[in-house]
């Protein structure tokens, strides 16, 4: 029997939309900037479905990134995702983004970081090693200090994620940067890795939110004390 999966992955500045059938990418979409996610994602979707001839019922389920990245598009993409999977009752399956990411290092590496801004001279990082299960967290994600990451990395290891491009030159010279295609989640990674997950329960599907350690901008200044 045909599975059909659409593939959700908005952690970014451009939000990546697939349909992949049976393992085979059928159709993708990129939309730029996360200010027209909401506007455009359910009709990038329907176009996608529409041209291959699918309807929504056809739908085995939706694998969403759920983060860490962008607040505004992380929020759009879970709650597009969830409310397919609700009216649908088809599958949602919730993808790490920087498992995704890790997906794609490349093949002689054993071990490799994955980085995100996280703005504040911090970053979002988190270690992923090669197992023969595939490639798997050895270290919880957190957000912390650049210096301090800096003390992690006293041996030579790759480093992948959109972070190179914030903080790769004052990273040591002994590491070796992921090449620059292969530092965003590809629509091809997330199916990868949801297709070894399982699906949420409905508890877990309304209970889903972004994996995101800090509050949106507006959360920090609220919770911040008077000047």
């Amino acid at each position: 029997m045909r599975e059909n999966w659409l593939i959700l992955e908005t952690s970014g500045p451009v939000a990546r939309l697939g349909l992949i059938g049976n393992g085979v990418v059928l159709g993708r979409a990129d939309l730029p900037t996360s200010r027209r996610h909401a506007r455009e994602i359910v009709p990038t979707i329907d176009t996608m479905m529409r041209k291959e001839g699918l309807t929504p019922r056809q739908l085995t389920g939706v694998m969403v990134g759920r983060g860490p990245g962008s607040y505004t598009g992380l929020r759009v993409g879970l709650a597009t995702a969830k409310a397919l999977a609700y009216a649908l009752g088809c599958q949602l399956r919730a993808v790490d983004t920087f498992a995704a990411i890790a997906e794609q290092t490349p093949e002689q590496a054993a071990e490799v970081w994955v980085i995100a801004d996280g703005l504040q001279n911090q970053v979002y990082v988190q270690k992923y090693a090669r197992m023969e299960s595939g490639w798997t967290p050895v270290q919880p994600l957190r957000i912390c200090g650049l210096a301090e990451w800096r003390e992690d990395l006293r041996t030579p290891t790759h480093i992948s994620g959109p972070g190179v491009a914030v903080y790769g030159l004052q990273l040591p010279p002994h590491c070796q940067w992921v090449p620059e295609s292969d530092r965003e989640a590809r629509i091809e990674s997330v199916f990868a890795v949801g297709s070894r997950l399982a699906a949420l329960t409905w508890p877990e599907l309304f209970a889903l939110e972004p994996l995101y350690l800090r509050g949106s901008s507006a959360e920090e200044k609220l919770a911040a004390p008077p000047a």
